[in-house]
């Protein structure tokens, strides 16, 4: 890879996200150092990579001057123009701005208001149970990311959404199609990920027509049918945009969450006391949680675009130029959080990560991520005496969304 400046090589590697040490240590050297890089790299339209507290939170919050654009995720160019020539647009709130995004965003938003959250709570703690009682059953012993994260967090959304349980194995396949690409793991028989994409969204797409029009035909209590029959302008939401909701919905509701709770509780288990501190206080659960997501900042990255030229810790960006916001950088930036390297459940501003992103584009699912992770958390922990890790954890490779893969755990029993 021929970067210009061979450090901004951590933001396009996917390889380079699994060796969390590392990438950590390269990221604290650019705050200090070239705190908005630009990156050159072949194959890659050229980016600056943004990796400042002040600077990230900053952007986000000012989304009149900083658009997301069609290609708000980081990729190789002739991926776009490839997906182009195939007709593939991706057409998700993500890539809107302005008063098309807001149109969009209202079609969902009631259903992730705090209060509608809220009153979701008792499925969410059912569905905790029924984890907890799957953690039983495998004697305390598990891949916990695999066997219990993953699975619950999916059951989570799928309810939400109307999805069937018979069905979550085939969303839990297409789900890992979209954000595990990069990853050889979830690659399969194919040795073009490339060709995994484009194949997932065509039957993300046969999906979710049917089931959109089952639900005009059949209306039920679920977010599918509020987006089946969604309204913008006054006029249906065309059918890419429909599509495209149930995918956004589908993916970011579920992956992001999963990664957080088994990145947050292989941390956690590094410091014994601080399970010790939960078991004997549950209520932490809500600030280990934040911290917790601080921690793992699943979504890597989001690009935004300069509308007028930008001066971001001393460093001019002209106008027409692109930024990259690094989550997991500004998430561990020394101004804003003491001892950022150390993970700590009291720590007194975690919710102040910017794991979320900011502005109008803040992350929509939010209220849900974070009550999924504050409900297992207390009672996995009640379930046990001790707990530990039981191996080394595996991180994934991606630079978009990633987290902890594999997290081996062996647990007493209570």
């Amino acid at each position: 890879m021929a970067d210009q400046d061979p450090r901004g090589s951590i933001f396009i590697d996917p390889v380079a996200y699994a060796d969390q040490e590392r990438w950590h240590a390269a990221a604290r050297e650019l705050r200090r150092e070239a705190p908005v890089l630009r990156v050159e790299a072949e194959g890659y339209t050229p980016f600056w990579a943004v990796t400042r507290y002040e600077d990230v939170f900053g952007v986000s919050r000012h989304n009149d001057r900083f658009l997301n654009t069609r290609n708000s995720v980081l990729g190789p160019d002739l991926q776009f123009e490839m997906l182009g020539a195939l007709g593939i647009e991706p057409k998700t709130l993500i890539h809107m701005d302005g008063e098309e995004h807001r149109e969009h965003r209202n079609v969902a938003n009631a259903w992730f208001r705090p209060r509608e959250v809220a009153r979701r709570q008792a499925g969410i703690d059912d569905i905790a149970e029924e984890f907890v009682g799957r953690f039983r059953d495998l004697g305390g012993r598990c891949d916990f990311a695999q066997d219990i994260a993953v699975p619950y967090t999916l059951r989570v959304i799928m309810s939400i959404f109307g999805v069937p349980e018979e069905d979550e194995p085939t969303m839990l396949r297409l789900t890992q199609g979209i954000f595990g690409a990069a990853d050889p793991e979830y690659l399969g028989d194919l040795s073009d990920p490339f060709a995994m994409v484009t194949k997932t969204i065509a039957e993300f797409e046969d999906y979710f027509n049917d089931m959109a029009a089952e639900r005009r035909a059949r209306p039920l209590d679920d977010l599918a049918t509020v987006i089946a029959n969604a309204e913008v302008g006054g006029c249906p939401m065309d059918r890419d945009a429909t599509l495209w909701y149930f995918v956004i919905v589908a993916t970011a509701g579920h992956d992001t969450t999963s990664f957080a709770l088994s990145g947050g509780l292989e941390a956690l288990l590094r410091h014994p006391d601080q399970v010790k501190a939960l078991q004997a206080d549950p209520g932490l659960a809500v600030n280990a949680g934040d911290e917790m997501i601080r921690w793992t900042s699943p979504v890597r990255h989001f690009l935004r675009y300069l509308t007028e030229p930008a001066t971001l810790s001393g460093v001019e960006v002209p106008a027409g130029e692109r930024l990259l916001l690094s989550y997991p950088s500004a998430n561990r930036d020394e101004t804003m959080f003491e001892s950022p390297m150390t993970f700590d459940i009291h720590r007194p501003n975690a919710n102040r990560m910017v794991a979320f992103g900011g502005g109008e584009h803040f992350c929509l699912g939010s209220t849900f991520a974070r009550r999924e992770i504050r409900t297992l958390l207390p009672r996995l922990l009640a379930a046990v005496d001790e707990i530990g890790l039981d191996g080394e954890p595996e991180f994934a490779q991606a630079n978009f969304v990633g987290g902890v893969k594999h997290l081996p755990v062996s647990a007493t029993l209570r």
